[in-house]
């Protein structure tokens, strides 16, 4: 178990240690966050997190640093400066997106620290729940000291270690578009790979075979999400609900077309509700739905589709034709600062 954490930093910042993931965001114009971090956590360290560099490395290297003791403090040399060195941080922040914000926080779950979220991707689904809608305003929730225990779905496969994921897990269509989308990242960039991905999924998407609790069914696809969210939609992967430590749990049974598999994709309220009105999504009895506390699926992708599954926008490829998939609610997984609550 971590040891207790240390007093929460100043509002200056000393304490908190940010790792700024540059490469998240990119198909967004939005303007540097280097100068607002100056100006408002001026004693913060910020790291920035290059193409190739491992956070997980970065943040033990952090959390292991001590203080070096003055001269004449017990352990102290003989040629100490009595200058202070770096202490493990209080809290850990990170400037990215979905992804980005996942990894960080099983990270603060390790060492038993808060978690401080600028949003700075794409999407910012979780940072969008928590009511995180910029960096000045995630820098107001630090400073005020308002938090919330916020739970997740920790996920894992025969031969992987745990992820937790803050959004949702999904099987099926969605990571096989996604899959198609980075194949086309480098060349076209996120939004064009987006559009030639689905492109392509219009007239290759299958369905997948899945196994639970002994039975076999086709499906489009899988999303487990954190907690309840609005029953009409397929993909869950903006939560509705921060603490409920409950997976809600959507399967979208290959009754239909693609063209509404695709369709079922959509995430954005309004985007849906167009969809629904052009009768593009899928019928309610196309769709089974669990709230339960664990769920496990073995899938079975067939042949010449890939064995992949994403966690919070996050690919994972998995060997072989099939693996399987167990996800558990994780209650009071990680605290978040989040905007004080209005009374």
């Amino acid at each position: 178990m971590p040891s207790a954490p240390p007093p929460l930093p100043a509002a200056t910042g000393r304490g908190l240690f940010i790792v700024r993931n540059a490469q998240s965001g990119t198909a967004v114009i939005r303007s540097d966050p280097a100068a607002l971090f100056a100006e408002r956590l001026p004693d913060a360290v910020v790291r920035e997190l290059g193409e190739g560099d491992d956070l997980d490395a970065i943040v033990e290297e952090a959390m292991e640093a001590v203080p070096t003791p003055p001269p004449g403090a017990a352990g102290a040399s003989p040629g100490a400066s009595g200058r202070v060195g770096p202490t493990a941080p209080a809290v850990l922040g990170v400037y990215g997106g979905d992804g980005s914000v996942s990894r960080m926080a099983q990270l603060a779950r390790r060492y038993g620290r808060p978690l401080l979220v600028l949003p700075g991707g794409t999407f910012n689904h979780f940072a969008g729940s928590a009511g995180l809608t910029d960096v000045e305003t995630a820098i107001d929730a630090f400073q005020a000291g308002t938090t919330i225990e916020v739970s997740a779905v920790e996920v894992t496969t025969a031969d992987g270690a745990a992820i937790l994921a803050l959004n949702a897990v999904s099987v099926g269509a969605y990571p096989e578009l996604i899959d198609e989308r980075e194949q086309h990242r480098p060349k076209l960039g996120k939004w064009l790979g987006g559009i030639v991905a689905a492109w392509h999924a219009l007239g290759e998407a299958a369905p997948l075979v899945i196994v639970r609790d002994g039975r076999r069914a086709r499906v489009w696809s899988v999303f487990v999400g954190v907690g309840t969210n609005d029953p009409g939609r397929v993909a869950t992967m903006q939560r509705a609900h921060l603490e409920e430590p409950v997976l809600d749990v959507r399967i979208h049974h290959a009754r239909g077309t693609r063209l509404r598999a695709i369709a079922s994709l959509a995430f954005g309220r309004r985007t849906a509700a167009v969809l629904r009105t052009l009768r593009l999504m899928p019928p309610r009895s196309d769709l089974e739905r669990l709230v339960v506390s664990d769920f496990e699926l073995t899938v079975r992708p067939g042949p010449g589709h890939p064995s992949v599954f994403v966690h919070d926008g996050e690919l994972e490829e998995e060997p072989g034709d099939e693996f399987t998939l167990r996800c558990a609610a994780v209650p009071r997984a990680v605290t978040v600062f989040v905007p004080p609550r209005e009374v």
